[in-house]
This record gives structure tokens, sequence and C-alpha cells, in this order.
């Protein structure tokens, strides 16, 4: 299972992304549960309300901090299945000492077939140059996902 990152200018909400490819040694089809049922994405990510369909809202929740209630504010924006997710991330908060702003980003997860299972792609797109979210979040990101996430579909039926 390997781990691949890069950044990349690419967004219109902000100028950079975290771009990281996960090799998992499962079909596409079914990583895509991972990413779109919600008790299976709360078990490698965090709790959430998830419904892939385009136009749908949910949120991601988390512990709150002082400044920030812990809720990710997302809408679905394409669904390609079992090979494209987009949403929009908003969340955070000014008030948080060091965090610096409020998030507006959109994540993509693209799925391709490989001879041994499958390359997802993360593109988290619009960060703020310098922002301390997109260095902790790059760190998060470029962490233990791929083994979380393997550990979870290992398990899942």
């Amino acid at each position: 299972m390997n781990t691949n990152s890069e950044t990349a200018p690419t967004s219109v909400r902000g100028p950079l992304s975290i771009v990281v490819d996960y090799d998992l040694p499962f079909p596409p089809e079914k990583v895509w549960r991972a990413l779109t049922e919600p008790k299976l994405l709360e078990a490698w990510l965090m709790p959430n309300d998830i419904r892939a369909e385009v136009g749908a809202h949910f949120t991601f929740k988390t512990q709150p901090v002082a400044g920030w209630d812990g809720i990710v504010h997302c809408e679905v924006l394409e669904v390609h299945r079992p090979y494209k997710l987009v949403y929009a991330w908003k969340g955070g908060g000014n008030g948080i000492k060091g965090y610096g702003h409020t998030l507006d980003t959109t994540v993509t997860w693209t799925l391709a077939p490989t001879e041994t299972g499958t390359r997802l792609r993360l593109d988290h797109a619009g960060f703020q140059a310098g922002a301390f979210a997109y260095e902790v979040m790059g760190k998060g990101w470029r962490g233990h996902v791929a083994q979380r996430m393997a550990d979870v579909l290992a398990k899942a039926a």
C-alpha cells in the first residue's frame, strides 16, 4: 500500500491543493463504499451523515474547540459511481487561535482500477498559502489514511 503526494495550485477558492494518491488492494466498488457509506466512512475518518447524491447536504463531526463547533458542512457536487465523488467542505472559524480562517474548500476523490486494486486520488482544493489548516490537514491526509481505510475495508463484508 503506497501513499504519494504533491501540492498543486488548482482551486478558484484558494491557490493550494492537498493531493495524495493511495494504492489500495480492493476493487473500486469496495473503496467507493468506504467513501459513501456513513458507518464505513466514520470508521476511518469521522462521524457523518453522507448521502452520495448531487445536491445532498451532510456533515462531518469532530471534537469542538474554542471558536469552532467541530462541524464540517458539506454539499455533494458531483457523483460518478464508483469513480468520482466531489463535495464542498466548509468549516472552521476565524476565532480559533492560530487557525487562520474558515475553510471553503472542495474535496475530490477519484478512483481508478489497477492490477492490484484501486488507485484513490484525493484532491482537497482551495487553501490559502500559509494557512494553518493547509499544513495540518495536509499532514493528516498524508498520514495513516490509506492504512485506516484498508483496515476498515478488510473487515467490511
